[in-house]
């Protein structure tokens, strides 16, 4: 008796199933990605104090994980029947994020390299702590996403502090800088803030996409 009653009922579950596939659990995954992006941006830091190749080495490692997981949301999102927020806003922040470890790998790549050959400064060390801060903001943010969105908007607004802290700090950094008469040391500092400057903007961005989600959950 009881396997003609389950019978239909799992027979209906997987027609449902197919015709209504299960959503991935999106907020679960940008938490898991923005914590990535912690991770690297607390290397930089680390890299910044240290200039060791070792950590140089643990950057670019971390950059390996970071795109397999944007490959892995963006995979799931293009394939997703339904998202529980748009699309688009899930797309600008898994591209985001990940621009950020690029920018952190990019930036120790720059100053390893042949062309430069720099060793990391007390600005270089300052912007890179600001970056942190703001990138743990919106990795704590994204983190609240799936129980208490609401507190994403005090992330939000620490992650919007560090990101101009940064930018003040940059400033400070390229006055400084222009106080030099080595034109080939200005040249290559210059380099090295733009791109620490160019992660700060990619902070931002994602700031605005946890902001806009924020707003549209509650």
């Amino acid at each position: 008796m009881s396997d003609v009653t389950t019978a239909p009922t799992s027979f209906t579950a997987k027609i449902i199933q197919r015709v209504f596939p299960k959503v991935p659990n999106f907020f679960a995954l940008l938490a898991e990605q923005s914590a990535q992006v912690a991770v690297t941006a607390g290397l930089l830091v680390e890299y910044m104090g240290s200039g060791s190749p070792d950590i140089a080495k643990r950057i670019g490692e971390a950059e390996n994980e970071g795109d397999r997981l944007k490959i892995r949301n963006l995979t799931l999102l293009n394939e997703a029947f339904s998202t529980p927020i748009d699309r688009e806003d899930l797309h600008r922040a898994i591209i985001n994020l990940d621009e950020i470890i690029n920018s952190c790998n990019s930036i120790v790549v720059e100053m390893d390299g042949e062309m430069l050959a720099l060793r990391p400064d007390k600005h270089c060390l300052e912007m890179s702590v600001y970056l942190k801060d703001g990138v743990e903001a919106i990795a704590a943010g994204y983190g609240r996403l799936g129980n208490d969105p609401k507190m994403g908007r005090s992330d939000a607004e620490k992650a919007d502090k560090a990101q101009r802290n940064l930018t003040r700090t940059h400033r400070r950094a390229l006055a400084e800088l222009f106080q030099d008469n080595d034109f080939h040391n200005i040249f290559r500092r210059k380099e090295i803030y733009s791109l620490l400057i160019g992660a700060g903007d990619r902070l931002n961005v994602c700031n605005s996409t946890l902001l806009d989600i924020v707003v549209k959950l509650c």
